[in-house]
């Protein structure tokens, strides 16, 4: 599957979304991608995270909020390709990955801000399907997602 580019979105777009400021990295097989959101607020512990990747996507973009923290991975290779295999779209995580390496062979997308081979917690804490602000824009469960190379928007509500 293949998404719109994230310019040609905005430019057909425009003032109806938000684009994220922050710098974004591509880590996932599939550098483009898009889907309505489902979000997760977290800081350094992945067990919701792991928990939803882990269930059926149906074409949804998991969106993570872990506060900007690179101190620990949110998402490695066994975490994505259980989202691969349960059909997500893509993950937008606003703190680390780990195993880079595999996860660019995975066939969905993935953009985080940085890498750490440190493992997070997994306690169970967090909010799901909740608003999150990161980088100017505001992921609400629903939105539609669109990441690239170029970056990450999200539909306006």
């Amino acid at each position: 599957m293949t998404s719109e580019a994230t310019a040609d979105v905005y430019d057909r777009l425009g003032e109806a979304l938000d684009s994220s400021s922050l710098t974004w990295r591509t880590y996932g097989g599939r550098p483009a991608f898009s889907g309505p959101a489902r979000t997760v607020r977290c800081f350094r512990d992945n067990a919701i995270v792991k928990e939803l990747l882990n269930s059926p996507g149906d074409g949804l973009v998991l969106v993570v909020d872990g506060g900007g923290s690179i101190e620990s991975a949110l998402c490695g290779d066994l975490i994505a390709k259980a989202a691969a295999d349960n059909g997500w779209a893509g993950v937008v995580i606003n703190g680390a990955v780990r195993d880079t390496q595999v996860l660019a062979t995975l066939p969905i997308g993935i953009v985080a801000l940085g890498s750490n081979p440190r493992k997070s917690a997994k306690d169970g804490a967090g909010e799901i399907d909740v608003p999150v602000t990161f980088g100017g824009a505001t992921f609400t469960p629903g939105a539609t997602v669109w990441a690239d190379p170029d970056g990450v928007l999200v539909e306006r509500r």
